[in-house]
């Protein structure tokens, strides 16, 4: 019987414009933040350089949905953006820190990330699947028409939305203390329900390839 093989995902990412006087205290708590959300450091994530990081999701479905609340967590901040490289694959090695592990979904995620800085994009996916990745890479491009103009009021709506997924407009607006109609104005203009059926469409495309 052949081995089944196990696949996990990881992204990895730089600050925009990191050192461009910008007080690296507004970003860094938000972003260990969202990456504490799936595991502990240093061996599901770190940060490095200063201004780099590296998160293990280990259900690849939701490797987008990490992508995006780290994307909404940073343009939630003024004048911050993030560059994010998926990759997935295999795990050839898991070692006590993150930075130190090996394989193909690392492989994927740091010639990605690469890339990106070269064609000035924000954002990719790569895997060991050709059709999807030329696919999904598409939409992800459209969808960074939105993505990469969200104001830091529409991206705080999407990055507490994402963190609450049954949250009500209604107690999204008593938090954000805002009106249900500007919430309902900021989602519209952020196209919240065109990246929400992205993020899904993702998720059921990769369930189904790792089978």
């Amino acid at each position: 019987m052949a081995k089944r093989r196990i696949f996990t995902s990881v992204i990895t990412g730089d600050v925009v414009n990191s050192r461009k006087g910008k007080n690296p205290g507004l970003w860094l708590v938000p972003l260990k933040k969202v990456l504490s959300s799936e595991g502990e450091s240093p061996k599901t994530w770190e940060i490095f350089r200063g201004d780099s990081f590296q998160v293990e999701v280990r259900d690849p479905s939701k490797s987008f949905l990490m992508a995006l609340k780290l994307k909404a967590a940073f343009k939630s901040i003024k004048d911050m953006d993030v560059r994010l490289g998926i990759g997935i694959g295999e795990k050839g090695y898991t070692a006590s820190k993150i930075t130190e592990s090996n394989g193909d979904a690392f492989i994927n995620s740091g010639e990605t990330l690469e890339k990106l800085k070269y064609e000035k994009r924000s954002l990719a996916v790569k895997t060991p699947w050709e059709d999807f990745d030329k696919e999904m890479n598409l939409y992800i491009r459209l969808g960074l028409i939105a993505m990469d103009f969200w104001t830091t009021g529409a991206a705080e709506v999407i990055r507490v939305m994402l963190d609450n997924e049954n949250i009500t407009q209604s107690k999204l607006a008593a938090r954000l203390k805002v009106s249900q109609s500007t919430i309902s104005e900021k989602k519209k203009r952020a196209f919240y329900a065109e990246i929400a059926e992205l993020e899904l469409f993702y998720r059921e495309r990769v369930t189904r390839l790792i089978g």
